[in-house]
């Protein structure tokens, strides 16, 4: 009958209630599919339900006052992570071959590292977001996946132009599926654990890039010690004057029917004038040019994909200050966001499990429109070292 997918509760599907995670939105059922939503249907995926996904997908944590916490089934205690976090969860605990996440922070690469799956945020304009215009490209569509084939036969499924696009990638040389196996050549790969930002890096995340580097050798790969300019350690700093826009783009008359994180948000965007908006796009694009840099001596980044192992339910809200809350979301995942920014490709492998069972994932990060590459070096590493008969004790 098709392929079972589910799709994430931020994007619009016309007949199936769409309630972006806010009370607000709790009846809510579009009349229109987005592109990528419309290409899903034409290609003959059986769509069973909607994912879970923080309040208008604003945090790291999956959680809702709407739908509540999702939880990672490697252990129920934990949160799934990422906005993307119920699609994660829908494929690691088996009730979907595949589901569809989004990524405007890290939000398909978290939730990838937190339930031991294969994400891959594709290149800005890779994935059209049309009807709407994705603001300055911070987000993209991609999948969450057992494995490197099914994610990239669904990217194939997604990926393509839609008129009016404001970040138009050109197609593919040939279709991604056939990425997955071919060689990727001896490539040159620049590995770093240390954060763009000031955060404490985990042993176990560390530990992972140690891995994963070492295997990357063995293949005949070239890795060396090295990182990006990050542009110094104010980069949420520049992020958060155009993160906090999100929820100002929903007509919720009453503010109080939000989150308190997301109220934050709202009256951070309405008290920031217009000039200081501008400036802070400004300086994430010229950070934008200093990071992507290293890819003029590299052909990958390695780095962990979280700083923390997947954390507690409630971690997040602990604090009843949501400057705190946005604080702690940064320190969970201070590796993601740059590549946002810059609008590279970029993937989370699980190659890594703790001693007590939970997953770690591991990013790489491709040169700008490099998926090709990243899906011939993700293929690589999975014949090295399968991961697919890992299965969590919840599913």
């Amino acid at each position: 009958h098709g392929v079972p997918i589910a799709l994430k509760d931020l994007d619009p599907t016309a007949g199936i209630r769409t309630t972006f995670s806010c009370t607000a939105f709790a009846e809510n059922v579009p009349d229109f599919d987005l592109a990528h939503v419309a290409k899903t249907r034409a290609a003959g995926f059986v769509v069973l339900g909607k994912t879970n996904t923080p309040e208008f997908g604003t945090t790291a944590f999956t959680d809702s006052p709407l739908n509540g916490p999702c939880r990672t089934p490697w252990d129920l205690s934990r949160n799934a992570g990422g906005s993307s976090g119920g699609a994660a969860a829908a494929v690691a605990a088996g009730l979907v071959g595949i589901a569809q996440g989004s990524d405007g922070g890290g939000s398909i690469r978290i939730p990838a590292s937190c339930c031991g799956l294969f994400g891959i945020k594709a290149s800005r304009g890779r994935v059209s977001s049309a009807p709407f215009v994705p603001g300055i490209g911070l987000g993209t569509t991609g999948p969450l996946a057992r494995t490197v084939l099914d994610a990239a036969a669904y990217l194939d499924v997604v990926s393509g132009y839609e008129w009016g696009d404001p970040f138009p990638a050109p197609p593919p040389e040939r279709p991604y599926v056939e990425e997955v196996g071919a060689n990727p050549g001896r490539l040159r790969i620049a590995a770093t654990t240390e954060p763009p930002i000031a955060a404490a890096v985990d042993g176990e995340s560390r530990a992972a890039v140690r891995g994963a580097a070492e295997l990357l050798g063995s293949l005949g790969h070239d890795v060396e010690e090295a990182a990006p300019d990050w542009g110094g350690e104010d980069l949420m700093e520049d992020f958060l004057p155009v993160w906090q826009t999100i929820p100002a783009l929903y007509p919720v008359p009453d503010p109080s029917q939000l989150s308190a994180l997301n109220r934050w948000y709202l009256d951070g965007a309405s008290a920031t004038p217009s000039i200081t908006y501008a400036a802070a796009v400004g300086r994430l694009q010229l950070r934008g040019r200093r990071i992507a840099a290293l890819w003029a001596d590299y052909d990958l980044l390695l780095t962990p994909t979280l700083a923390l192992p997947p954390m507690p339910v409630g971690w997040e809200t602990e604090p009843d200050d949501p400057r705190e809350q946005f604080n702690r979301a940064v320190r969970f995942t201070p590796f993601t966001a740059a590549f946002n920014v810059t609008g590279q490709p970029a993937v989370s492998l699980p190659l890594h499990w703790t001693d007590d069972g939970l997953p770690v994932g591991v990013q790489l990060v491709g040169p700008p429109l490099g998926e090709a590459l990243l899906l011939r070096v993700s293929s690589q590493l999975e014949s090295a070292r399968p991961w697919l008969d890992r299965r969590p004790p919840h599913s």
